[in-house]
Protein backbone atom coordinates (compact mmCIF):
# COMPACT_ATOMS: atom_id res chain seq x y z
CA UNK A 1 0.00 0.00 0.00
CA UNK A 2 1.38 3.61 -1.10
CA UNK A 3 1.08 5.50 2.01
CA UNK A 4 -0.82 9.45 2.12
CA UNK A 5 1.26 12.01 1.16
CA UNK A 6 1.28 13.39 4.84
CA UNK A 7 2.28 10.24 6.50
CA UNK A 8 5.12 9.99 3.35
CA UNK A 9 6.89 13.52 4.29
CA UNK A 10 7.15 13.17 7.82
CA UNK A 11 10.42 13.12 9.32
CA UNK A 12 11.91 9.77 10.29
CA UNK A 13 13.50 10.60 13.03
CA UNK A 14 10.77 9.97 16.37
CA UNK A 15 11.00 12.40 19.36
CA UNK A 16 12.68 11.59 22.71
CA UNK A 17 13.03 12.93 25.81
CA UNK A 18 16.50 13.00 27.71
CA UNK A 19 17.16 13.27 31.51
CA UNK A 20 19.79 11.95 33.64
CA UNK A 21 24.04 12.07 32.60
CA UNK A 22 24.68 8.51 33.12
CA UNK A 23 28.52 7.25 33.55
CA UNK A 24 29.42 3.50 34.13
CA UNK A 25 33.11 2.78 35.46
CA UNK A 26 34.59 -0.64 35.48
CA UNK A 27 37.31 -1.04 37.32
CA UNK A 28 39.85 -4.25 38.33
CA UNK A 29 40.98 -3.81 41.98
CA UNK A 30 45.10 -3.99 41.76
CA UNK A 31 45.03 -6.65 44.35
CA UNK A 32 48.74 -7.62 44.59
CA UNK A 33 49.70 -3.97 45.87
CA UNK A 34 46.71 -3.37 48.51
CA UNK A 35 47.64 -6.38 50.50
CA UNK A 36 50.86 -4.86 50.26
CA UNK A 37 49.73 -1.88 52.24
CA UNK A 38 49.88 -2.45 56.16
CA UNK A 39 46.60 -2.83 57.67
CA UNK A 40 46.75 0.60 58.70
CA UNK A 41 47.12 2.46 55.92
CA UNK A 42 44.36 -0.04 54.04
CA UNK A 43 42.25 1.08 57.01
CA UNK A 44 42.85 4.69 55.94
CA UNK A 45 41.95 4.16 52.75
CA UNK A 46 38.67 2.48 53.32
CA UNK A 47 37.79 5.20 55.95
CA UNK A 48 37.65 7.74 53.14
CA UNK A 49 36.33 5.78 50.41
CA UNK A 50 33.38 4.62 52.86
CA UNK A 51 32.55 8.44 53.71
CA UNK A 52 33.40 9.83 50.31
CA UNK A 53 30.41 6.91 48.59
CA UNK A 54 27.84 7.33 51.45
CA UNK A 55 27.33 10.78 50.54
CA UNK A 56 26.40 9.81 47.26
CA UNK A 57 24.62 6.81 47.78
CA UNK A 58 20.97 8.10 47.69
CA UNK A 59 19.50 9.43 45.50
CA UNK A 60 19.22 13.39 46.15
CA UNK A 61 17.88 15.59 42.94
CA UNK A 62 19.28 12.91 40.62
CA UNK A 63 22.39 12.71 41.80
CA UNK A 64 23.45 9.49 42.88
CA UNK A 65 26.32 6.53 42.83
CA UNK A 66 25.96 3.11 43.38
CA UNK A 67 28.74 0.42 43.79
CA UNK A 68 28.02 -3.37 42.88
CA UNK A 69 30.84 -6.31 42.80
CA UNK A 70 30.85 -7.87 39.59
CA UNK A 71 30.89 -11.55 38.40
CA UNK A 72 33.47 -12.72 36.15
CA UNK A 73 36.27 -11.49 34.63
CA UNK A 74 35.38 -7.94 32.55
CA UNK A 75 36.33 -6.21 36.01
CA UNK A 76 36.05 -6.66 40.16
CA UNK A 77 33.77 -3.26 40.98
CA UNK A 78 31.65 -1.36 38.54
CA UNK A 79 30.38 2.20 39.70
CA UNK A 80 27.12 3.61 38.47
CA UNK A 81 26.67 7.43 38.83
CA UNK A 82 23.23 9.36 37.87
CA UNK A 83 24.34 12.91 37.55
CA UNK A 84 22.27 16.30 36.29
CA UNK A 85 24.70 16.86 33.35
CA UNK A 86 28.07 15.80 32.50
CA UNK A 87 30.16 18.38 33.80
CA UNK A 88 28.77 16.69 37.55
CA UNK A 89 29.60 13.09 35.69
CA UNK A 90 33.34 14.55 35.24
CA UNK A 91 33.05 15.84 38.54
CA UNK A 92 32.21 12.33 40.10
CA UNK A 93 35.19 10.74 37.66
CA UNK A 94 37.59 13.14 39.06
CA UNK A 95 36.34 12.54 42.80
CA UNK A 96 36.99 9.02 42.54
CA UNK A 97 40.07 8.67 40.86
CA UNK A 98 41.57 11.62 43.39
CA UNK A 99 40.51 9.33 46.61
CA UNK A 100 43.08 6.66 48.01
CA UNK A 101 41.28 3.98 46.49
CA UNK A 102 41.93 5.51 43.33
CA UNK A 103 45.50 4.40 43.50
CA UNK A 104 44.49 0.10 43.75
CA UNK A 105 41.40 0.86 40.59
CA UNK A 106 42.52 -0.14 36.91
CA UNK A 107 39.47 0.45 34.50
CA UNK A 108 38.24 -2.27 32.08
CA UNK A 109 35.60 -0.55 30.94
CA UNK A 110 32.92 2.28 30.73
CA UNK A 111 30.12 3.62 29.10
CA UNK A 112 28.72 7.47 28.79
CA UNK A 113 25.04 8.15 27.99
CA UNK A 114 21.88 10.09 28.70
CA UNK A 115 18.32 9.05 29.83
CA UNK A 116 16.10 8.69 27.75
CA UNK A 117 12.20 8.21 26.86
CA UNK A 118 10.77 7.63 23.05
CA UNK A 119 7.52 8.99 22.66
CA UNK A 120 6.93 6.88 19.57
CA UNK A 121 3.18 6.70 20.29
CA UNK A 122 3.08 10.48 19.97
CA UNK A 123 5.37 11.32 17.33
CA UNK A 124 3.40 10.67 13.98
CA UNK A 125 0.17 12.11 15.96
CA UNK A 126 1.95 15.65 16.67
CA UNK A 127 4.06 15.46 13.21
CA UNK A 128 1.00 15.04 11.35
CA UNK A 129 -0.98 17.60 13.57
CA UNK A 130 1.43 20.07 12.50
CA UNK A 131 1.38 19.05 9.09
CA UNK A 132 -2.23 19.31 8.49
CA UNK A 133 -1.74 22.98 10.21
CA UNK A 134 0.58 23.86 7.41
CA UNK A 135 3.80 23.84 9.05
CA UNK A 136 6.76 22.66 7.51
CA UNK A 137 9.45 20.26 8.88
CA UNK A 138 11.98 21.69 10.36
CA UNK A 139 11.17 25.76 10.42
CA UNK A 140 11.18 27.85 13.24
CA UNK A 141 8.06 27.45 14.17
CA UNK A 142 7.32 23.97 13.65
CA UNK A 143 10.38 23.41 16.12
CA UNK A 144 8.60 25.79 18.77
CA UNK A 145 5.75 23.44 18.50
CA UNK A 146 7.99 20.60 19.15
CA UNK A 147 9.57 21.99 21.92
CA UNK A 148 6.49 23.04 23.44
CA UNK A 149 5.18 19.09 23.34
CA UNK A 150 8.36 18.52 24.32
CA UNK A 151 8.53 20.62 27.43
CA UNK A 152 4.91 18.67 27.97
CA UNK A 153 6.45 15.48 28.59
CA UNK A 154 9.84 16.44 30.23
CA UNK A 155 7.21 17.67 32.97
CA UNK A 156 5.27 14.31 32.58
CA UNK A 157 7.84 12.21 32.54
CA UNK A 158 10.05 13.56 35.47
CA UNK A 159 10.09 10.82 37.78
CA UNK A 160 11.50 8.38 34.95
CA UNK A 161 13.68 10.98 33.94
CA UNK A 162 15.77 11.19 36.99
CA UNK A 163 15.08 7.76 38.13
CA UNK A 164 16.81 6.90 41.75
CA UNK A 165 18.91 3.77 41.12
CA UNK A 166 16.85 0.60 42.28
CA UNK A 167 18.02 -0.80 45.65
CA UNK A 168 17.81 -4.17 44.07
CA UNK A 169 20.31 -6.76 44.79
CA UNK A 170 21.46 -7.12 41.16
CA UNK A 171 22.23 -4.83 38.02
CA UNK A 172 22.93 -6.46 34.37
CA UNK A 173 24.06 -3.75 32.51
CA UNK A 174 24.60 -3.82 28.21
CA UNK A 175 25.02 -1.54 25.32
CA UNK A 176 23.05 -2.61 22.25
CA UNK A 177 22.70 -0.88 18.56
CA UNK A 178 19.89 -1.35 15.90
CA UNK A 179 20.93 -3.12 12.64
CA UNK A 180 21.98 -1.13 9.80
CA UNK A 181 23.13 -3.82 7.42
CA UNK A 182 22.64 -4.27 3.77
CA UNK A 183 19.55 -6.00 4.00
CA UNK A 184 18.05 -5.15 7.12
CA UNK A 185 18.05 -1.41 8.56
CA UNK A 186 16.49 -0.08 11.44
CA UNK A 187 16.84 3.23 10.08
CA UNK A 188 15.29 2.44 6.78
CA UNK A 189 11.92 1.47 8.17
CA UNK A 190 9.24 4.05 8.16
CA UNK A 191 7.98 5.89 11.15
CA UNK A 192 4.70 3.96 11.99
CA UNK A 193 6.34 0.52 11.35
CA UNK A 194 9.11 1.25 13.65
CA UNK A 195 6.52 2.57 15.89
CA UNK A 196 4.27 -0.68 15.67
CA UNK A 197 7.72 -2.88 16.33
CA UNK A 198 8.36 -1.13 19.40
CA UNK A 199 4.51 -1.28 20.36
CA UNK A 200 4.96 -5.36 20.50
CA UNK A 201 8.76 -5.16 21.95
CA UNK A 202 7.33 -2.78 25.17
CA UNK A 203 4.36 -5.50 25.68
CA UNK A 204 7.55 -8.02 26.70
CA UNK A 205 9.13 -5.71 28.92
CA UNK A 206 5.89 -4.84 30.53
CA UNK A 207 4.94 -8.30 31.71
CA UNK A 208 8.08 -8.51 33.79
CA UNK A 209 6.94 -5.20 35.71
CA UNK A 210 7.55 -6.00 39.20
CA UNK A 211 10.04 -8.03 38.86
CA UNK A 212 12.97 -6.24 37.08
CA UNK A 213 13.39 -2.62 36.60
CA UNK A 214 14.36 -1.02 33.46
CA UNK A 215 16.58 2.05 32.71
CA UNK A 216 17.34 3.30 28.36
CA UNK A 217 19.67 5.71 28.28
CA UNK A 218 21.04 6.73 24.70
CA UNK A 219 24.32 6.92 23.74
CA UNK A 220 24.33 8.20 19.96
CA UNK A 221 27.53 10.05 19.36
CA UNK A 222 28.32 9.75 22.74
CA UNK A 223 30.28 6.55 23.05
CA UNK A 224 30.37 2.93 20.81
CA UNK A 225 26.40 1.78 20.82
CA UNK A 226 23.28 3.28 20.42
CA UNK A 227 21.93 2.76 23.68
CA UNK A 228 22.98 1.60 27.24
CA UNK A 229 20.52 -0.54 29.44
CA UNK A 230 20.27 -1.47 32.72
CA UNK A 231 18.26 -4.03 34.78
CA UNK A 232 17.90 -3.94 38.30
CA UNK A 233 16.15 -7.17 40.09
CA UNK A 234 16.43 -9.47 43.21
CA UNK A 235 16.27 -12.50 40.90
CA UNK A 236 18.73 -12.91 38.65
CA UNK A 237 17.30 -15.51 36.80
CA UNK A 238 14.91 -12.57 35.72
CA UNK A 239 17.34 -10.74 33.40
CA UNK A 240 17.98 -14.38 31.38
CA UNK A 241 14.68 -14.94 31.17
CA UNK A 242 13.43 -11.87 30.14
CA UNK A 243 16.46 -11.05 27.60
CA UNK A 244 15.77 -14.52 25.98
CA UNK A 245 11.87 -14.21 25.35
CA UNK A 246 12.58 -10.54 24.11
CA UNK A 247 14.78 -12.56 21.34
CA UNK A 248 11.90 -13.84 19.64
CA UNK A 249 10.22 -10.67 19.30
CA UNK A 250 11.18 -8.98 15.82
CA UNK A 251 12.87 -6.17 17.04
CA UNK A 252 15.46 -8.04 18.90
CA UNK A 253 15.26 -11.31 16.88
CA UNK A 254 15.80 -9.19 13.40
CA UNK A 255 16.82 -5.38 14.10
CA UNK A 256 18.81 -5.78 17.58
CA UNK A 257 23.40 -5.92 18.32
CA UNK A 258 23.91 -6.51 21.72
CA UNK A 259 27.39 -5.70 23.46
CA UNK A 260 29.12 -6.96 26.48
CA UNK A 261 27.36 -8.22 29.50
CA UNK A 262 28.01 -6.59 33.19
CA UNK A 263 26.00 -8.49 36.30
CA UNK A 264 27.05 -7.13 39.42
CA UNK A 265 26.07 -7.38 43.09
CA UNK A 266 25.06 -4.57 45.03
CA UNK A 267 27.61 -3.20 47.77
CA UNK A 268 26.67 -0.58 50.48
CA UNK A 269 29.21 1.87 51.14
CA UNK A 270 29.73 1.11 54.48
CA UNK A 271 30.21 -2.68 53.20
CA UNK A 272 33.32 -1.57 50.58
CA UNK A 273 36.09 -2.71 52.65
CA UNK A 274 34.40 -6.03 53.16
CA UNK A 275 35.43 -6.88 49.49
CA UNK A 276 38.54 -5.24 49.18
Amino acid sequence: MTPDPVTAALPPVPLSVEGASVMHQMMRFRRPEWRALSTMVRSEIVREAVGALTATEHAVEGRQTAVYSLLGHKGDLMFVHFRRNFEELQSAELHLARLGLGDYLAPTGSYLSIVELGIYESTAKVYGALMERGLQPYTEQWKQEIEGTLDRHRQAMAPRLWPEIPATKYVCFYPMDRRRGETKNWYEESLSERQRMMEKHGAIGRRYAGEVRQIISGSTGLDDWEWGVDLFANDPAVFKRLIYEMRFDEVSAVYALFGPFHVGVRVAASDIGGIL
